[in-house]
């Protein structure tokens, strides 16, 4: 299974459009604002010790980032395209750690078990579950995982390069040491919070575990998307399950863990690289 998913990865970056398409889009003023404003983004804590933070509405440049190498972008990436987010939500400040988990679910099915990692080896259809038990809990929020778009307009934070701000040396540099903010080829899982956030306290939006998204996967969706709130294709237009973002520790080098990578699996996989983290909105 592991080898399965390096070749899809490599796919996914290597066979790729030596054409870039105009790339002039600006970030809108929100949305420059809240970045500036990042670090003194608000965040609230559930009951279960849950940290989420607020994310304003705004605009951004979805797909390759500026500045980028051909090599570095792959087609499923193109067209770059405006997205509008009309509506703040609020984020996990983390990826959904071991001792969340048990708390709803009871047992952790992680390879990497400890109560401040990820939660990883978890299904789609597993992560469905642990949603259903949030919302069963009426705590007057509606716990989801984030669409696409919502998870790379919170990963970017009001950038435009493909690491978010971060300090990368070299892009396509393997077995390389993690950088400042996210954590990638190392032999398992972090702590989360272990790295550095990014311009609106999130962290390990790169690196540390891949992050299952809500939808289905379309490699030519951006294409045709709309440009306020994209919720994704059809089932019926998907192409190989759901959308997962994010990159992991298991990746050899910083060109996974660009921040518009798309990857994508069937819902019932699972690794023991891929967790997820959720959105919440009241109810």
């Amino acid at each position: 299974m592991v080898e399965r998913k390096i070749v899809s990865r490599c796919v996914s970056v290597w066979v790729v459009s030596f054409v870039i398409g105009a790339c002039g889009f600006a970030i809108s003023a929100s949305a420059v604002g809240a970045a500036q404003e990042g670090s003194a983004s608000t965040s609230s804590t559930n009951d279960l010790g849950m940290q989420f933070v607020a994310v304003p509405a705004g605009q951004f440049p979805m797909g390759c980032s500026e500045g980028v190498k051909p090599i570095e972008c792959g087609p499923e990436e193109k067209p770059r395209h405006t997205v509008q987010i009309t509506k703040g939500f609020e984020i996990g400040k983390t990826e959904v750690t071991g001792k969340q988990w048990v708390a709803v679910m009871g047992s952790n099915p992680s390879l990497y078990k400890g109560d401040n990692l990820p939660v990883e080896q978890v299904t789609f259809h597993d992560v469905q579950a642990f949603l259903t038990k949030m919302n069963a809990r009426n705590d007057g929020f509606l716990y989801r995982l984030p669409t696409e778009a919502e998870w790379e307009y919170a990963a970017r934070a009001g950038t435009a390069d493909q690491f978010a701000g971060a300090n990368v040396a070299n892009s396509l540099a393997r077995y390389s040491r993690p950088d400042e903010e996210a954590w990638y080829n190392v032999e398992q899982a972090q702590p989360v919070m272990t790295r550095k956030p990014n311009a609106w306290g999130l962290y390990d939006m790169r690196g540390n575990v891949n992050e299952w998204i809500q939808d289905w996967y379309d490699p030519k969706y951006y294409s045709n998307s709309p440009m306020a709130d994209p919720k994704g294709p059809d089932s019926d237009a998907a192409e190989g399950g759901r959308v997962v973002r994010g990159g992991s520790f298991h990746d050899d080098g910083p060109w996974l863990t660009r921040v518009s990578l798309r990857q994508h699996f069937p819902e019932d996989y699972q690794h023991f690289d891929l967790g997820f983290r959720v959105v919440r909105e009241k109810r």
